[in-house]
């Protein structure tokens, strides 16, 4: 990851709210979530000020969209995050990022059962 890519990407979640968004994400899995419930779990924020955040963290690569039918489903990029984490922690231990216990994260892996008891 460039050090142009990291900046952007920790600007865009040095916000409270977009940290929030991005944390629901990453916790729904590869599936994602609708725009809809992604407001919902987050406290009824205003669709106005939801859909920014939205945007604000799409540009910066943390997450992507896609429509199905009328809805917008959104998710995480997993790369992009574990590009960020590896980009923050190359030089950990020495240079050996593994002996830090840093590990790659996979939104795939979640189960249904999982992802039911995190929405």
């Amino acid at each position: 990851m460039e050090k142009s890519h990291a900046i952007t990407a920790l600007a865009a979640l040095a916000q409270e709210s977009r940290l929030d968004i991005f944390r629901v994400l990453v916790q729904a899995g590869a599936e994602g979530m609708p725009v809809g419930r992604i407001g919902h779990r987050l406290g009824g924020m205003p669709s106005a000020t939801l859909s920014f955040h939205l945007n604000q963290l799409r540009q910066a690569g943390l997450i992507n969209f896609r429509r199905e039918g009328r809805s917008l489903i959104y998710a995480a990029e997993y790369a992009a995050m574990n590009d960020l984490m590896a980009y923050l922690t190359e030089n950990c231990c020495q240079g050996d990022a593994a002996g830090c216990g840093v590990r790659a994260c996979d939104g795939s892996k979640l189960n249904a059962k999982e992802r039911r008891t995190r929405q």
